[in-house]
């Protein structure tokens, strides 16, 4: 039977946005213990169960709210007196957007990519960091963002690359940061950086136009070497600069989606 972490990385990969029901605290009779969770979907879709009835009822509502202004919210019943239920006793329910609008895309868990997990994780990005290297992510910390010890091919054959979609590719050498460019240039994704210097950046454009897969001009949105210009040196800094670089880049983004609405 599926359970509800692994109903979230379906929804993840399909870019559903949804909403995480927990009951955290309790008093009296109520349905269901500390810890139930429920997921609300943006179709009204539910997985899981709070416990049902009218207190399941007022939560989806207000989820399928939240869902459209993302925030977190901490909602709290008298089951008698808010809802008519008999149960008597008292529930507080905390409400979590699982997604960030914005999706940040990090191919490689080295000292670089490490470092930019944690750095973005509180940026307003859904991360998640790929890489396919057996044991890469032995010893790391919990974090908000998520690890994917998967191949790279399997990786783009599951995902999906949208206008919201942040890409950065730090992975272990040349011919692998090919690979995973190859599979987003021609992306709509809002922005795509690479790690490098400026010879590389030389030879990886000449390496694209020369071999037909991208013109001059499609190349020219590939950001490399990536990150603000702030002479950077070891990994910190350097996952720093490309930090500020998304930052800068996301909220351009969002200035432009604010002049369209």
């Amino acid at each position: 039977m599926e359970n509800i972490y692994d109903k979230i990385v379906e929804l993840r990969q399909s870019s559903q946005k949804a909403v995480l029901c927990t009951i955290v605290s309790t008093k009296g009779s109520v349905p269901r213990k500390i810890g139930a969770k429920m997921l609300v979907m943006d179709d009204s879709k539910i997985f899981g169960t709070i416990g049902g009835g009218s207190l399941e009822k007022d939560v989806i509502e207000k989820s399928l709210e939240i869902i459209k202004s993302p925030k977190t919210d901490l909602i709290s019943y008298n089951l008698t007196k808010d809802l008519g239920m008999k149960c008597g006793g008292s529930v507080d329910i905390f409400i979590e957007t699982l997604f960030s609008q914005y999706k940040l895309y990090i191919f490689g868990a080295g000292h670089i990519g490490k470092a930019l997990a944690k750095y973005t994780e509180n940026l307003d990005f859904d991360v998640i960091i790929i890489d396919e290297r057996e044991n890469i992510f032995d010893g790391w910390l919990e974090g908000r963002f998520t690890k994917l010890n998967i191949t790279f091919t399997d990786f783009f054959s599951q995902f999906k690359i949208d206008e919201n979609t942040f890409i950065v590719i730090v992975t272990k050498g040349h011919d692998t940061d090919s690979e995973v460019l190859e599979n987003c240039i021609k992306s709509n994704a809002a922005y795509i950086g690479m790690i490098g210097s400026k010879r590389k950046a030389s030879e990886i454009r000449k390496e694209f136009v020369l071999g037909g897969i991208v013109t001059d001009n499609e190349f020219d949105r590939i950001d490399i070497p990536i990150g603000l210009e702030i002479k950077a040196e070891g990994p910190d800094e350097i996952a720093i600069s490309i930090a500020s670089k998304l930052v800068l880049e996301k909220n351009k983004l969002a200035e432009k989606e604010n002049i369209k609405e």
